[in-house]
């Protein structure tokens, strides 16, 4: 029984990995950017929208141009967000790949 008590410690070690690293990648900042820097926007790990960043000249757009380049940035970051959290995850579960969002049975 001593290999199933040593597969269960190793288990729950690495549930906790993934929890320190949820914990991690919430702390996690990132920007996406569209229009040439026009637009540029902040996202936390858990996706909360921080800050919208708008220059002068994008101002000078109509509003429908405008709403399409804060989409773009925002798709942009969470692009960026998507990469910088498998990196944290990676270094937290040795290169495996398993989702973020990943829990033990028990």
């Amino acid at each position: 029984m001593t290999d199933f008590s040593d597969m269960l410690s190793k288990a729950k070690a690495m549930q906790e990995k993934m929890k320190e690293a949820q914990d991690q990648i919430k702390k996690i900042e990132v920007q996406g950017m569209s229009g040439g820097n026009l637009v540029k926007v902040t996202l936390t790990g858990d996706y909360e929208l921080k800050k919208i960043e708008i220059t002068e000249p994008a101002k000078k757009e109509s509003q429908e141009i405008i709403n399409d380049l804060i989409i773009a940035a925002y798709n942009n970051a969470k692009e960026n967000l998507k990469k910088k959290s498998a990196e944290e995850l990676s270094k937290i579960t040795g290169g495996l790949n398993l989702p973020l969002d990943f829990k033990m049975p028990f």
